[in-house]
């Protein structure tokens, strides 16, 4: 499902804020998504992403989630907010230009709220991981 250059279909950020590359797979709960960075990002500092970087990882790939999902279904594109970041561990900060794979699954829904749980992995070892309520616009 490779798609990197439709991604910001299904994201409200823009250039220098895409933290998401490529969107590998995606069902109606869960989005596996790939983020390469270099030291150019905004969140990079001395060859590591950051914690708002992860942090703005994982809302992105929840966003083309429910982007990708509601294209797919012909429905618009709804904006999200973070609402809060919950249980968040940063075992250790990712390193400049070795890909990222960040996983989001929902973990209950009501109404425009998701709660979700992102997990971040660099070369299949867990780097973060954190639930976020996010809130969709209606």
């Amino acid at each position: 499902m490779k798609n990197s250059k439709r991604i910001i279909d299904y994201i409200p950020q823009r250039e220098p804020m895409v933290m998401v590359s490529e969107l590998i797979s995606v069902s109606d709960q869960k989005a596996i998504s790939q983020f390469s960075f270099t030291n150019n990002n905004i969140f990079c500092d001395e060859g590591y992403l950051q914690e708002p970087g992860i942090i703005e990882n994982i809302a992105q790939t929840a966003a083309a989630m429910t982007g990708y999902n509601a294209k797919k279904n012909n429905e618009e594109v709804k904006r999200g907010f973070i609402g809060s970041v919950n249980k968040l561990q940063i075992f250790n900060l990712p390193k400049s230009g070795i890909v990222l794979e960040t996983e989001v699954s929902i973990v209950n829904q009501v109404m425009n709220v998701h709660i979700i749980k992102g997990v971040v992995r660099q070369n299949k070892v867990v780097m973060a991981e954190c639930e976020m309520k996010i809130f969709l616009e209606e």
